[in-house]
């Protein structure tokens, strides 16, 4: 996957976290040594509920920095959250974070606001409990919509997905990294491309091809193209997309 991504020439990458299994030193030296091979100036990370176990965050912060972080360029803004708790799968954003939050799109009028988040924020179907929802989602959720946020991007069970809630398009990454892979999903990673107030986001799967599963106007929020996307069409995917209003 790192040879498509430097091949792409992307003006950024997102990595939602989960770059280690258990927050060990050792896995994230390894992390780090991946990270190290994409050819490109923006990386933004956050860590997952893997990487605070056994104190992790400690060593995300020495090799990564800041475990919140921004992201500004010429088509978009981008803020990225911990959302993670030491040692359990929980997690939330926090009352302290929301003025951070608030402000940093407050200042991103006439830019694609993007929301990085390791945790859901809705219900994603084949997921499990709903543990896996941050605990404050709905006062999360109010303030993205209050700031106009465009698109979420999230990753946490490695389950493929996109919603629409009203304006705002919530899209759960897979994982090209591991093999723990829940029922039929297929190993893949997400390409977003906005170009003259046109924002697509198209599943790729490593070496294979891609779909386009969302696409959209960035100033009316009106899909241009839309249809169900049924995963790779073996028995047992889910539909992969839904419109909420």
């Amino acid at each position: 996957s790192i040879l498509e991504i430097n091949d792409l020439n992307p003006t950024a990458v997102v990595v939602s976290g989960d770059l280690t299994n258990a927050g060990y030193r050792q896995e994230f030296e390894e992390a780090a040594e991946y990270i190290q091979r994409i050819q490109c100036e923006r990386v933004m990370l956050i860590p997952g509920n893997h990487d605070s176990r056994n104190v992790g965050y400690i060593h995300f912060e020495r090799l990564f920095g800041e475990r919140y972080s921004t992201l500004d360029f010429e088509e978009a803004v981008m803020v990225a959250v911990d959302s993670s708790e030491p040692d359990l799968d929980d997690g939330r954003v926090g009352r302290e974070h929301y003025e951070f939050i608030h402000e940093t799109f407050a200042m991103a009028e006439g830019k694609l606001k993007i929301f990085v988040i390791h945790h859901h924020l809705i219900p994603i179907p084949g997921t499990g409990r709903e543990r896996n929802i941050i605990y404050d989602a709905g006062d999360v959720l109010e303030l993205l919509a209050d700031t106009e946020v465009d698109l979420v991007l999230s990753g946490h069970k490695h389950v493929p997905y996109s919603w629409k809630l009203e304006n705002m398009f919530i899209v759960n990454a897979g994982t090209a990294s591991t093999t723990r892979l829940r029922g039929n999903t297929r190993p893949c990673y997400n390409v977003i491309e906005i170009e003259e107030g046109r924002v697509r986001v198209f599943r790729k799967y490593p070496f294979k091809d891609r779909e386009m599963i969302v696409d959209f106007d960035s100033a009316t929020h009106q899909y241009l193209h839309y249809e169900e996307v049924q995963g790779d069409g073996r028995p047992g995917d889910r539909p992969q997309r839904r419109t909420m209003s």
